[in-house]
């Protein structure tokens, strides 16, 4: 019963976002004509996200936007910090709007869900293994981050995709955007309250700590599809971890590089964790989230953009 009514989300989700892809279908941002979106409606998403292909069809991408009610500004501000982040995990900025155009930013294009879509996909929250393989491959992005003095700003359930590689992460920037530092954040749109530190909700200026609570966030809804949990709710051999990234307390969180070790299997305990990729072995992601993957690429391999479907 569980499973037919996860499969009857999954076809409900798929049919609104063929219909979103027919709305959309028309339209065009930058050079890019779009071909859906990523995202379901209703989601509470840090921006506007859609999958686009140039006018040549040579070049797939995610297309992000900034959402209603947030500054276009320093929007557009991020989105060319963000081409600063680097690494494996991190969606990287390869294209930004133009002077005098709305703003947006382009990463290239793969497979990927958004993690409370692969939640939906999976009939539930994710086994384990694999939340420590997401969250150990996010720690090792902020910490790379954060060793260039980059906060990322941006972290919550909606901003990370995962792939059939591993995860990614998006949206940099997302609470700068929502509001300028002094000023309150609760309620804005694109932020995630459970994924909002408090010291941020409060409008303090985005830092380090803020970015491990937001990802403690992200591995409490991964592991029950709550960002808010109750304490028992969490896996008991995840609970003390992610509690640590929970603290009020911006100095009692784990710094990035001391969770991405913490998050390790329990059998690689004592040892240091070079490389969180480790994690990433045969059947690290469910098998209905991988199928998941192989049918939207399918699918985006077989879109048309209008002039395409008329040549």
């Amino acid at each position: 019963m569980e499973q037919s009514r996860a499969q009857h989300a999954s076809a409900g989700h798929a049919s609104v976002r063929r219909e979103s892809a027919r709305q959309e279908s028309a339209r065009r941002i930058g050079p890019y004509r779009l071909i859906t979106r990523l995202d379901p409606p209703r989601s509470v998403l840090p921006c506007r996200r859609f999958v686009a292909r140039t006018e040549d069809g040579e070049h797939t991408v995610l297309l992000s936007t900034p959402l209603p009610g947030t500054d276009p500004a320093r929007f557009a501000v991020e989105a060319d910090a963000g081409r600063h982040l680097l690494g494996p995990w991190v969606a990287p900025v390869t294209n930004v709007a133009g002077p005098g155009e709305a703003p947006w930013y382009a990463s290239p294009y793969i497979p990927a869900l958004p993690l409370p879509v692969a939640l939906a996909v999976h009939g539930g929250p994710l086994p384990e293994t694999t939340v420590r393989a997401v969250g150990a491959t996010l720690a090792e992005a902020l910490a790379a981050a954060h060793g260039q003095g980059l906060t990322h700003a941006g972290v919550s359930p909606a901003a990370v995709l995962l792939t059939a590689d591993g995860p990614r992460l998006t949206c940099f920037g997302a609470v700068r955007a929502a509001s300028a530092d002094g000023e309150p954040r609760t309620g804005l749109p694109g932020l995630d309250p459970g994924a909002l530190a408090p010291e941020q909700a409060s409008g303090g200026r985005p830092r380090s700590p803020g970015d491990i609570f937001a990802l403690g966030a992200v591995l409490a809804y991964a592991a029950t599809g709550h960002t808010v949990p109750e304490r028992d709710e969490l896996p008991a051999a995840l609970r003390p971890v992610i509690s640590s990234c929970l603290a009020r307390d911006p100095a009692d969180r784990p710094t990035a590089a001391a969770l991405m070790t913490a998050l390790a299997p329990p059998t690689t305990h004592g040892t240091v964790l070079n490389s969180a990729g480790s994690l990433l072995a045969p059947g690290w992601l469910p098998g209905r989230v991988v199928a998941a993957l192989a049918r939207q690429s399918s699918e985006l391999l077989a879109a048309e953009l209008p002039e395409q479907a008329r040549t």
